[in-house]
């Protein structure tokens, strides 16, 4: 008849020496229950991409006639790592249990579980490298489009060129529109331009009514001039001329 009793307590003594520091006993009677942490490895230090552990608990809890049945078995995630994630573990755990009934099983659940939880981290960091790289050659990918520009066919060229020329035509446009207002008229030109420069001429000449006012205090003292003496003078040789003539 098997002892069941005897094959848990030998089965505790084993696991408290294997995992000193993640085993921790919760009761004892009327059965056993304790846990066992299970962590995975992170990513190298040198490695540029960094992969945080994960790590979960698995609770277990003797039956009365355990090996011959399983445990009582919950898994439960503590760091890194969803609990949906675990489904998968829950299954690969259950079917454990079935292919290992009659021996003591625990460090076997726990074994495959840490083998499960590495695998997993490994996975995750692949793919958040794949997913880092992906995003690496978009960036590349946007960078060579940035130097290589637009592939010129025929219709591409004409609708550039259309472009080109109606901005030119408006530069040109421009331009001229800032020569011709920085021109320098000459007189006759800004005559013929500007009519306002006739009509101030005459508007001048208008302001007296017609009438030219002369100051005679300018001329009273031409009188006292000797003008008649230097006439005479002048005139005598040219008189005494016409005499011996």
């Amino acid at each position: 008849m098997t002892d069941y009793k005897e094959e848990q307590n030998n089965e505790i003594e084993a696991l408290e020496s294997i995992y000193p520091e993640e085993f921790e006993i919760l009761d004892v009677e009327p059965q056993h229950k304790f846990k066992i942490s299970v962590k995975s490895e992170g990513s190298d230090p040198y490695d540029d991409l960094q992969v945080e552990a994960a790590e979960i608990t698995l609770h277990f809890e003797y039956t009365p006639t355990y090996p011959d049945e399983p445990p009582v078995m919950e898994v439960t995630p503590i760091e890194n790592i969803e609990d949906e994630d675990l489904e998968d573990l829950r299954v690969q755990l259950q079917e454990q249990c079935e292919e290992n009934l009659g021996m003591v099983m625990v460090f076997t659940l726990v074994s495959h579980s840490l083998e499960w939880l590495s695998t997993y981290m490994e996975t995750q960091a692949r793919s958040a490298r794949e997913e880092q790289e992906r995003k690496k050659e978009e960036q590349e990918e946007a960078e060579r489009k940035k130097f290589e520009g637009t592939r010129v066919t025929v219709e591409t060229f004409l609708a550039w060129k259309a472009k080109f020329d109606a901005e030119m035509a408006t530069l040109r446009s421009e331009k001229e529109k800032e020569e011709e207002k920085n021109k320098k008229l000459t007189g006759r030109e800004l005559f013929q331009k500007d009519q306002t420069l006739n009509e101030s001429d005459l508007s001048f000449l208008g302001d007296g009514e017609g009438e030219v006012t002369v100051d005679e205090s300018l001329f009273q003292d031409l009188e006292d001039l000797d003008l008649d003496d230097e006439d005479d003078e002048n005139d005598m040789p040219g008189m005494d001329e016409g005499v011996s003539h």
